[in-house]
């Protein structure tokens, strides 16, 4: 019986937030609103840095790049969950569990690879501004991103592979709006060390690794800034960082805040609201972010629309 259950498995069910009916609609609404608004967003922060050639630099590159990946960040849990909400059903099918998690773990990754290497950008603009232009070279920009997507395939491929091989048995529930990872392990009725093996694996060597190259590329430019003798220079050279800063400390810190608010509470509903954070309003807000504090994009931005009309 239990192997007849094991292969049956067609669709599981996404419980999202609320079971209650009355905040359906609300939900709806917020979460539409903020899916339009990170798309329009990110579309905008991508249409200055084409649009401009004096944003045709290694900086902008990367950041058009990001806001690329935050729009099929979003994109891979967000309209299922819409769509969840205004049908009034919970299903997702077992192929499309499995393709959800896949773009899911491959975008994330994405996400933080993105970030270090505009550390790296960052780090070597402020500590070696002279050798800026032949370092940051067009070629080795592309090569970057390449290796960057090369890495978060395989590593989204590998999760997907041994996820594949898990069987699972009566308890299809999943208690988010999203087949995230560590949820299908947990379901699964069969042997989940290799799956926790490789999933904590890839944390440690990709998440870790990578904070750590964020965090080493600024005490380096900490440092050099506070070699600069004038203020106005100082101010200048925080200020091309202040951005990525502010992003990288909301992708990580909601990270981690999911992540210890799954090991320290047993409650799963908290860990799904804390999830919301870094699936949806950290792609909403990158473009507030790097735009508000940037006269460059907003000029960009204006001049487009100037010329349109």
């Amino acid at each position: 019986v239990k192997a007849g259950n094991e292969t049956q498995i067609s669709e599981f069910l996404l419980l999202g937030f609320s079971e209650k009916q009355e905040l359906q609609p609300f939900l709806f609404g917020l979460f539409l609103s903020m899916y339009l608004v990170t798309v329009l967003g990110n579309l905008l922060i991508i249409l200055a840095a084409i649009s401009d050639s004096r944003l045709h630099t290694p900086m902008y590159f990367f950041l058009s790049n990001l806001s690329f990946v935050d729009i099929c960040f979003a994109s891979t849990t967000v309209p299922k969950m819409l769509v969840n909400i205004q049908t009034q059903s919970k299903v997702i099918t077992y192929a499309g569990c499995i393709t959800q998690m896949c773009f899911f773990v491959l975008f994330i990754v994405l996400d933080s690879l993105l970030l270090t290497v505009m550390a790296y950008d960052r780090f070597v603009a402020i500590c070696h501004p002279l050798h800026y232009t032949v370092i940051m070279s067009p070629q080795l920009c592309g090569l970057l991103v390449l290796v960057s997507w090369i890495i978060s395939v395989l590593n989204s491929m590998l999760q997907s592979l041994v996820t594949l091989h898990l069987s699972f048995c009566t308890d299809l529930e999943i208690p988010h709006f999203f087949c995230e990872l560590n949820e299908m392990i947990h379901l699964s009725c069969s042997d989940t060390f290799v799956n926790n093996m490789v999933m904590y694996f890839a944390a440690v060597l990709l998440d870790g690794g990578l904070l750590v190259g964020i965090l080493y590329s600024y005490c380096r430019i900490v440092s050099s800034i506070r070699a600069i003798s004038s203020t106005q220079g100082k101010y200048k050279a925080f200020s091309t960082c202040a951005s990525h800063l502010s992003v990288v400390s909301i992708f990580y810190g909601t990270g981690l805040g999911v992540y210890l608010s799954s090991t320290m509470t047993q409650n799963l509903h908290s860990t799904a609201v804390a999830s919301v954070m870094y699936t949806v309003v950290t792609p909403m807000l990158n473009p507030f972010i790097y735009s508000l504090r940037n006269k460059d994009i907003k000029g960009a931005l204006a001049q487009f629309f100037r010329g349109k009309q």
